[in-house]
């Protein structure tokens, strides 16, 4: 019996060791994926970060960094020129090659998991504070990150109102698509109390009149440097489709900082309790013409 006992715990401790994540070398970070850089910055580790990719544009402090192109379209040389002791990479980062040139150099290079949802963002917070050996800051941070969520709650058990909302990514006028089910929009649309208007199809796909039209938003939702880069509102309206829909009658947009919208970082809470705001102007009917963007 006291074997078989004894024989259990080393198994145990084993197990354990195996999903342990050491802490790691943290003198020079190369951090790749806006979420990921605002998470190493607000666990107070910003001033090790020697490097970041070009969606990386929250902290301010991080701009000022050295830029090592887009994360989904990584050269390896330019991380490799920086030497880093550390690579923490959002899940997505590539082509996959790149990160095997990474680690074949001797990096350690860690993939961080980027679910859009608020436990995701848990995990997240946690796995990135697990390798920088930051956990109390992280228990922090959650705790910021969940009180603010709770606010937002408190906003949506007051609002009257379930608007149908139309998630566009625009990058110019030549580039326009909608988010269907399973996005990072979505999810927020729904964390904010409100309805995706397109659930037809999973991810992105091509903005049509057609599309637009029957989708019957009541709000459009955009990233604030997408909304600019097509004229603002006035730019929008000119989109086809978009003047046939109860959102472009009533000029009804909402836009927001791209990486607040869609990082699901650290300031989650933060973003969930503003498209809150946002969606429902009832809620504060002061300040609803404040909110349309």
């Amino acid at each position: 019996m006291m074997r078989s006992a004894a024989l259990l715990l080393a198994s145990c401790l084993l197990a354990f060791a195996a999903h342990a994540q050491p802490t790691a070398d943290t003198s020079r970070i190369v951090t790749l994926g806006g979420s990921v850089t605002e998470t190493v910055y607000a666990l107070g580790a910003g001033g090790h970060v020697v490097g970041v990719d070009a969606s990386s544009l929250y902290p301010e402090a991080a701009t000022e960094k050295p830029s090592v192109g887009y994360f989904r379209r990584l050269p390896a040389e330019g991380v490799l020129s920086l030497d880093p002791s550390l690579v923490l990479a959002l899940e997505g980062t590539g082509p996959p090659t790149v990160l095997d040139q990474l680690r074949s150099a001797g990096v350690r290079t860690e993939l961080i998991e980027n679910e859009p949802t608020v436990e995701g963002t848990t995990r997240k917070i946690r796995r990135i504070a697990g390798l920088l050996g930051r956990e109390a800051q992280a228990d922090s941070l959650i705790q910021e990150m969940e009180a603010a969520l709770a606010e937002a709650r408190s906003l949506r058990q007051r609002a009257t109102s379930s608007p149908r909302v139309l998630f566009i990514y625009a990058r110019g006028s030549g580039t326009m698509n909608v988010a269907g089910t399973g996005t990072s929009a979505e999810a927020m649309i729904e964390l904010a109390g409100a309805k995706n208007a397109v659930s037809g199809f999973e991810g992105f796909k091509p903005m049509s009149a057609e599309a637009v039209a029957s989708a019957e938003p009541e709000v459009i939702l955009m990233l604030t440097r997408g909304l600019e880069s097509i004229g603002g509102v006035d730019g929008l309206l000119e989109q086809p489709g978009i003047t046939l829909t109860p959102a472009g009658e009533d000029h009804r947009v909402v836009a927001m900082d791209d990486l607040l919208l869609l990082g699901f970082g650290p300031r989650l809470g933060t973003a969930v309790k503003q498209l809150t705001e946002k969606l429902h102007p009832e809620l504060d009917p002061a300040s609803s013409s404040a909110s349309q963007q």
